[in-house]
């Protein structure tokens, strides 16, 4: 078997054999493997007519197919067995070989592998890949990191197979070295949790304060979507809420569990923003929100609980609260933004990956799950000022929340008087509030900590780190 493919795609369940069809529909021959070869026999036969594809039966074969540099591209199952494929075909590959992840994977093996190839002479690219099945066949966003070599090589592939943005720019980007691109798909996940979170808020006070039932929502988000909200979720959640169960002609809403499931990615973003330091408080609401949907021993124990009765407005007073929730949603929404692009600075930072924001905010405006309308002024912002240090202090964020917050905190009272959860909408509004204090009660923290541990603190009015003697006279000694 001559190297004739440009590409190999190797573990073809519905996302690899997604993006092998991709490929081969914008012209490059595809090598074909997995590990059931009924499965690569099954793309041929279906789709075979898409492209060109050549279908091996072994990794010695796959490896042939593919001219040098070799491109392969797994798809497997995240960890053990993502592992397992590398240890398999690294053998059969040479130097300046590249080996693609476009799975979820872990940033911290991204980083190992990277090393351990690069040892070995071959290219590894940690591939974060965001827009699903869909987005694998007609356009994803894609979030490569690895060697600038290997983007040089692969990268004009890449750029012809992902979506593209109104101004027909291609949404991937090398965005840097070893793991930068999937910590980057990671903290993208983190913000789809909280977006999705502050949605389900929304719906929640609209039916439980506004008193509309789930089509009246439908109808309202797709209002939003037309506006400043314009985007994929706000587009799919007014599907999902005007979509009636065809067994019980209910709501679909109402006839499905309120356990939200999750796969990880949010877990990891919350995880890695503790260990750097960056309060991320919004995206880990959202974590444990799905988490606490999940206890319904909990949940049973406590239905009984005291608490208000819910009363929902009418007439006019709906409609006033509805624009109430737009203007809370919108808010919460900057500043989840805020919070993921924090971490993204921050993780460049530390390992040294120099994350163009600007250009990440552009790989997201088309293909992946989060996908906004407002993503482009997120670019603009960074673009004119790479030095940005929140997206709150961009002139325009910081007009539009202004003029947002009086909503924002109405709607966040009424809840709470209402007795409606909402983790997501009031940690947002914590956040921006800690922000914007002359000072906090860390001042308190710091002299519990002091007085407890003996932890030291630092005064306002001099330099250097001091000490108070607690236990007897109180005199203060200076430490460093």
């Amino acid at each position: 078997m001559s190297g004739t493919a440009q590409i190999g795609v190797t573990g073809l369940a519905v996302m690899g054999r997604n993006l092998a069809r991709n490929f081969a529909r914008n012209g490059y021959t595809v090598a074909l493997h997995n590990r059931t070869t009924s499965r690569t026999d099954a793309l041929v036969e279906e789709f075979g007519g898409e492209g060109d594809f050549v279908a091996a039966r072994t990794p010695e074969e796959f490896a042939a197919a593919l001219e040098r540099p070799r491109r392969l591209v797994i798809m497997v199952k995240a960890g053990d067995p993502t592992d397992a494929v590398i240890q398999e075909f690294a053998p059969l590959l040479e130097e300046g070989d590249i080996v693609i992840d476009g799975g979820n994977a872990h940033f911290e093996d991204t980083r190992r592998r990277e090393r351990e190839l690069r040892e070995r002479g071959l290219h590894f690219v940690g591939a974060g890949i965001s827009g699903g099945e869909e987005g694998a066949l007609n356009g994803p966003s894609i979030m490569p990191g690895g060697s600038a070599e290997s983007y040089a090589s692969l990268g004009p592939m890449l750029e012809s197979i992902a979506a593209r943005a109104k101004d027909g720019t291609p949404c991937t980007t090398h965005i840097g070295p070893d793991g930068a691109g999937h910590f980057v798909k990671m903290v993208h996940n983190g913000i789809e949790y909280a977006d999705m979170q502050l949605i389900a808020e929304a719906y929640d006070l609209l039916r439980s304060v506004a008193g509309y039932s789930p089509a009246q929502i439908a109808d309202v988000f797709r209002s939003w979507n037309t506006g400043r909200l314009d985007s994929y979720l706000i587009e799919i959640t007014a599907e999902v809420l005007a979509h009636t169960d065809a067994a019980t002609g209910k709501p679909f809403v109402d006839v499905v569990r309120d356990r939200a499931e999750q796969k990880g990615t949010g877990r990891w973003t919350v995880q890695i923003a503790l260990d750097l330091g960056i309060p991320v408080s919004g995206i880990a609401e959202a974590v444990f929100a799905r988490s606490l949907s999940g206890h319904t021993d909990l949940r049973d124990a406590a239905r009984d609980l005291p608490g208000p009765v819910r009363k929902p407005l009418d007439g006019p007073a709906a409609a006033a609260f509805a624009d109430q929730v737009e203007q809370a949603l919108y808010a919460s929404k900057i500043v989840s933004y805020t919070q993921g692009f924090h971490q993204i600075r921050a993780g460049s930072e530390e390992y040294g990956w120099n994350v163009d924001l600007g250009s990440v905010a552009a790989v997201w405006r088309a293909g992946c799950i989060i996908r906004a309308a407002f993503l482009d002024r997120i670019r603009a912002a960074y673009a004119s000022r790479p030095e940005l240090v929140s997206l709150l202090s961009d002139r325009e964020f910081e007009q539009e929340i202004s003029a947002a917050q009086d909503g924002w905190r109405a709607v966040v009272a009424e809840a709470v008087r209402q007795g409606v959860p909402t983790p997501g909408l009031a940690a947002a509004l914590s956040y921006y509030d800690g922000l914007r204090a002359d000072r906090l009660p860390a001042a308190l923290t710091q002299g519990q900590r002091d007085c407890f541990g003996a932890h030291t603190y630092r005064r306002t009015d001099r330099e250097g780190s001091f000490h108070t003697l607690w236990g007897g006279d109180r005199s203060e000694v200076e430490t460093g």
